[in-house]
């Protein structure tokens, strides 16, 4: 093994090999079936979405990545602001949600490769963990290889397994809507199909998923290091990326909802329902396995880009003595291997509790989702705190972007930004009435939610104050 600073020159990202890493991250099709039990509130939820998260996220990410775009990304940030203390705090809480967040898209695949071979599979909670362990620990040893390698199979499978799967839907959609076909969400909506029923709390818990889709924009913050001109190149490609993630998300919800009965919907599998229903009304039913591999495809290519953003993150935490000198390792690739095992272990844990969750996949899947959600509100309103202590503490800072408006314009920014967490955070605290948690009580679930997030941000505040100073690398 060799230290970081021994490797290899390091793999430069351009312009478009960096956009196409934050689309392999961003993009996705597996919440639309979950975004789709909003029916046409979905365009109003998308919006607050936006607004909510993905313009102050992504205004804050681009501003301090570009003023500190080293290694560290999160971990940098917040320790220029409040100490390595808070840097590791919020460094381990983005890589440890990442870890739980896993097993939500890895059932997704298990939903989405059950179509392949039976679609009761779908259902199927043993399968789904199979698929969990097989899916991840493959993606882990690909990873191994480093950044160039695990960047251009984001890329291809972006291609192939998120761009074309998602045109089709699309594309196909519209055809099947204006086939003549059964649809279940009127083609000339009012305004009372369009405004969500703001007093019914039950309902607009599933905000929390309209802000999800965007949550992880700054992971990719961790390459900023490895860009040929980070300071134009990446506030550009993250703003890119999130207006293609805003409108596809629109349009593919409402195809989903079109097509597909809310009450028949599963949320690991939604997506292969509606294609299936699609190319059955065509005559087309043997695409359904072909359409299934490309989203796999997909998927694996997301997580691929996904596994080594936070954990380098936390590498360079670990490098620093905020952790064991065993988690330290790295290999000629530049990748923080035991981090990397680690990390997959911690995935086979979350997977293996999956399916040891009371009730249903629809029900397991949603704690899963609430709690990764609830955790990494932490992490960002960290970052948001950050933003505005840096605007004072750091002005002279050269940023190619930076939040116009003065530190009025940062306050306004990263105000919003908190108050968005603080009630995305309340609203995950209640499961949503169209996909109910069964075998758990509401006050059960939102005490569930309380104690996880207390412990997983408890973890990091123990390893600190037990660190020991033979920890620091050398």
């Amino acid at each position: 093994m060799k230290d970081l600073k021994t490797s290899k020159k390091r793999y430069k990202l351009s312009l478009i090999t960096f956009t196409l890493i934050t689309g392999a991250a961003l993009l996705q099709t597996r919440d639309y079936p979950t975004m789709a039990e909003t029916g046409w509130n979905t365009i109003v939820f998308n919006f607050l979405g936006v607004i909510m998260f993905l313009i102050p996220c992504a205004l804050v990410a681009a501003e301090l990545a570009t003023g500190w775009p080293g290694e560290g990304g999160v971990y940098t940030w917040v320790k220029e602001a409040f100490g390595e203390h808070w840097g590791f705090t919020a460094s381990w809480l983005q890589w440890f949600q990442m870890t739980i967040a896993f097993v939500t898209i890895l059932a997704f695949i298990a939903g989405v490769l059950a179509y392949i071979f039976s679609p009761a599979l779908a259902d199927n909670k043993l399968f789904i963990f199979l698929i969990i362990i097989l899916v991840w620990w493959g993606v882990t040893f690909v990873d191994f290889r480093g950044l160039k390698t695990s960047s251009w199979i984001s890329s291809i499978f972006l291609i192939f397994g998120v761009f074309l799967p998602m045109i089709i839907l699309m594309v196909g959609g519209a055809m099947y809507i204006t086939s003549g076909a059964p649809i279940n969400l009127t083609v000339h909506p009012t305004w009372n199909d369009l405004i969500p029923d703001l007093t019914n709390f039950r309902s607009l818990v599933l905000l929390v998923i309209f802000t999800f889709t965007y949550t992880g924009i700054e992971v990719t913050s961790a390459h900023a290091e490895d860009m040929k001109n980070v300071h134009e190149d990446y506030p550009l490609g993250v703003f890119i990326i999130g207006a293609i993630a805003a409108i596809s998300s629109i349009i593919g919800s409402l195809v989903v909802g079109l097509i597909l009965p809310v009450q028949n919907l599963v949320l690991t599998a939604g997506l292969m329902q509606t294609y299936n229903v699609m190319f059955s009304w065509f005559g087309l039913g043997w695409m359904v396995p072909v359409i299934a591999i490309l989203i796999a495809i997909g998927s694996i290519g997301k997580i691929t880009t996904w596994v080594l953003g936070p954990v380098r993150g936390l590498g360079r935490a670990a490098r620093e003595g905020l952790l064991p000198p065993i988690l330290q390792k790295h290999n000629k690739a530049g990748v923080p291997v035991t981090m990397l095992i680690l990390q997959a272990v911690l995935v086979t844990i979350w997977g293996l509790i999956f399916v040891l969750l009371p009730g249903g996949v629809n029900s397991a899947f949603w704690m899963l989702l609430a709690l990764t959600t609830t955790v990494y509100i932490v992490m960002y309103v960290l970052m948001y705190l950050t933003a505005i202590k840096l605007r004072y503490s750091k002005p002279n800072v050269k940023r190619a972007f930076k939040i116009p408006g003065g530190k009025r314009g940062m306050w306004a920014i990263s105000g919003w930004g908190i108050v968005s967490m603080i009630i995305i955070f309340i609203l995950a605290l209640l499961p949503p009435a169209e996909a109910s948690v069964e075998s758990i009580s509401i006050v059960a679930f939102e005490a569930l939610m309380i104690v996880g997030t207390i412990a997983v941000v408890a973890v990091p505040q123990i390893i600190y104050w037990k660190r020991k100073p033979s920890w620091k690398a050398k």
